[in-house]
């Protein structure tokens, strides 16, 4: 591999730039005529079905009562265009521990447990490296999660699928399920003005994102994709493929030992405004965020994108946060150190029907699906 050797630009101010999701394709559904007419219709299916469902749509997993007190979560995502990241490296043996972060993690989100997974896989072609490694990343990521995967399915789709790569061009998406007691069911209700947010530290990017950072790196910024940075100590591919986190075993001890968490929010799209969709009317002082790794500094100082934009798309170092009662702060604590996982007491929740999240050391205020300065 020819390794090129750069350093990333240094600025001494941030620079305001207008490139946004919205910039390269991405629309939020929120408003979407198309998206809340598909809603609609899908809501109708809850009344057809003898296992009656828990929950409204919109949080992070839907509950399904299957009796005798207990529910069975589930729920399905992707990886996204970071599967066009591998293409360009030819490298796939890590993305199936992402599809597998991205289900099990939002799980969580109800105080559930993850026991099994399902894998849609569509291809270009049934090229052995590519299915090979995705099988390495898939039981990488159960290991982490200890679930299973006793089934899945493989469409081959050519006329459907184009790549970076010729021939493996493909997707890659689970559905995963958990078991929570219903009388144990975390969705917010409890939460007190004054509780904890503790953030639990990301591993970099995730599976958010990628439109934009693709087209800020590699369109923008004009860097490859074996370019070497210092500050990561590997090459850019390597930094953008580092595998989503599985907070699995960390939440697991958290749940087991009766810890009085309020909330367990995974952070993906929307960023921090994904801890306003828990059930309680509050909203968030977030007093501080710990710095981001290097890889979101390059992303924006190279996309000229606000802040505003960066922490509505992208994790920025907190992949998951826990809203627990002050008394056990220490506990989540001393259960991070446990599973080496850094975390941070980064605010705490106050009462408000708006549900705002302010963040106040880059002076931002989180509303109606965006944020803007203050």
């Amino acid at each position: 591999m020819n390794i090129k050797v750069r350093k990333m630009p240094s600025y001494t101010k941030q620079r305001k730039g207008e490139l946004s999701y919205g910039d390269v394709g991405v629309e939020s559904t929120a408003e979407d005529k198309g998206f809340k007419k598909l809603l609609n219709l899908l809501k109708r299916t809850t009344k057809l079905s003898t296992i009656p469902v828990e929950l409204e749509f919109g949080y992070f997993t839907n509950v399904l009562n299957i009796g005798n007190n207990m529910g069975l979560a589930i729920s399905t995502d992707g990886v996204g265009t970071k599967l066009i990241v591998a293409q360009m490296m030819n490298k796939y043996d890590t993305v199936g521990i992402d599809c597998i972060a991205m289900n099990v993690n939002d799980i969580l989100c109800v105080g559930a447990e993850p026991f099994s997974m399902v894998d849609y896989i569509a291809v270009q072609s049934l090229a052995p490296k590519l299915l090979e490694e995705i099988g390495v990343g898939l039981l990488k990521g159960a290991e982490i999660a200890e679930i299973s995967i006793p089934a899945g399915e493989i469409a081959q789709i050519k006329e459907m699928l184009r790549g970076e790569r010729e021939g493996f061009g493909f997707d890659l998406v689970g559905t995963a399920v958990g078991l929570v007691p219903l009388d144990r069911l975390i969705l917010g209700e409890d939460i007190q003005e004054g509780d904890s947010l503790v953030g639990l530290r990301s591993r970099g990017i995730h599976s958010n994102g990628f439109t934009l950072a693709r087209k800020a790196l590699f369109e923008i910024g004009r860097y490859e994709i074996d370019t070497y940075f210092r500050e990561f100590g590997r090459t850019l591919g390597e930094e953008l493929l580092e595998p989503t986190h599985i907070y699995v075993p960390e939440i697991k001890e958290m749940l087991r030992a009766g810890l009085k968490i309020k909330a367990l929010i995974h952070i993906t799209s929307d960023g921090f405004l994904n801890l306003t969709r828990v059930k309680a009317d509050c909203g968030y002082i977030v007093e501080k965020t710990p710095d981001p790794h290097p890889i979101f500094k390059l992303i924006q100082d190279t996309g000229k994108i606000t802040d505003e934009e960066m922490f509505l798309v992208f994790n920025m170092g907190i992949g998951f946060c826990v809203i627990v009662d002050n008394a056990d702060v220490q506990n989540v604590f001393n259960i991070c150190k446990k599973f080496n996982v850094e975390c941070y007491r980064m605010g705490y929740a106050v009462k408000d029907i708006e549900k705002k999240v302010i963040i106040e050391d880059k002076k931002l205020i989180g509303k109606n699906g965006k944020f803007l300065k203050f």
